[in-house]
């Protein structure tokens, strides 16, 4: 496994975050994802260490402000290499790779992987499933999560993150077999817009695309699409019309 070279500690937290997000977008084995995890996790304590320390010395709201979306954006790089994570285990576990219990032989003398082999626990497996899971049900989920957590003035922390991410997914089961919900809303929410609602999901839709999209994820589609013995030709052409369509909506971005 290639050591990668440590977060900056001194730099910024934006700095920080950089070289976090870099490090996943740049991670392609499971210890390396790994390592991108551990990193955001260093930038999220050092969020949280930053916004007591100016809220100890009642520094400007816009410093906290700042503290606080700077551990909500460490928190999103966290989800993201736990969903990855999933992914990556249950390849493995396809592929008779890892067991999630006692070792299992293998072809010529080897044996399996444990949960604990690749550093990770049976629990931190099921979380990030749930993350994993409830990403691919509702794309944008978890940054909605934590941008309501801002709005509302709460701290973005880790466990608040997977409470909601949770309920949400419980919400969603239950609104699909008809059963009622809970009531939890928060008084000060405000329903978003449609046109709130339009940006949420295209933003959502991207992120999880640019996350998913990685350069072995577009060689199995590519490879897909090769393999394909039927005619592809309206599935092309809607690949085609939504990067025309991005690229139109990107490039007037840059008027705003």
């Amino acid at each position: 496994m290639n050591l990668m070279a440590p977060i900056e500690q001194s730099a910024s937290l934006p700095a920080m975050l950089q070289q976090a997000s870099n490090r996943l977008a740049n991670a392609t084995t499971a210890a390396e994802i790994l390592e991108a995890k551990v990193s955001a996790e260093i930038v999220y304590d050092e969020a949280k260490r930053a916004r007591r320390l100016a809220d100890a010395k009642g520094a400007h709201d816009t410093v906290t402000a700042a503290a606080l979306r700077a551990q909500a954006d460490a928190n999103e790089i966290i989800a993201q290499a736990q969903r990855r994570l999933a992914d990556e285990y249950d390849a493995a576990q396809e592929r008779g790779e890892v067991s999630s219990g006692r070792p299992k032989s293998l072809p010529d003398g080897n044996t399996s992987s444990t949960v604990a082999d690749i550093g990770l626990t049976s629990k931190e497996v099921h979380q990030a499933r749930q993350f994993r899971d409830a990403e691919v049900a509702d794309p944008g989920i978890t940054r909605r999560a934590l941008d309501g957590m801002l709005e509302r003035g709460a701290e973005p922390t880790k466990a608040a993150l997977r409470r909601e991410i949770i309920e949400a997914s419980k919400m969603g089961l239950q609104g699909r077999t008809g059963s009622p919900a809970p009531s939890n809303k928060n008084p000060m929410y405000r329903a978003p817009t449609e046109a709130g609602k339009a940006w949420t999901h295209l933003y959502g839709v991207c992120r999880a695309f640019a996350e998913w999209a990685t350069d072995e994820n577009m060689n199995r589609a590519a490879q897909g699409l090769r393999e394909r013995d039927d005619s592809q030709v309206a599935n092309i052409h809607a690949v085609q019309k939504a990067a025309a369509l991005l690229n139109e909506f990107a490039e007037n971005l840059d008027a705003h």
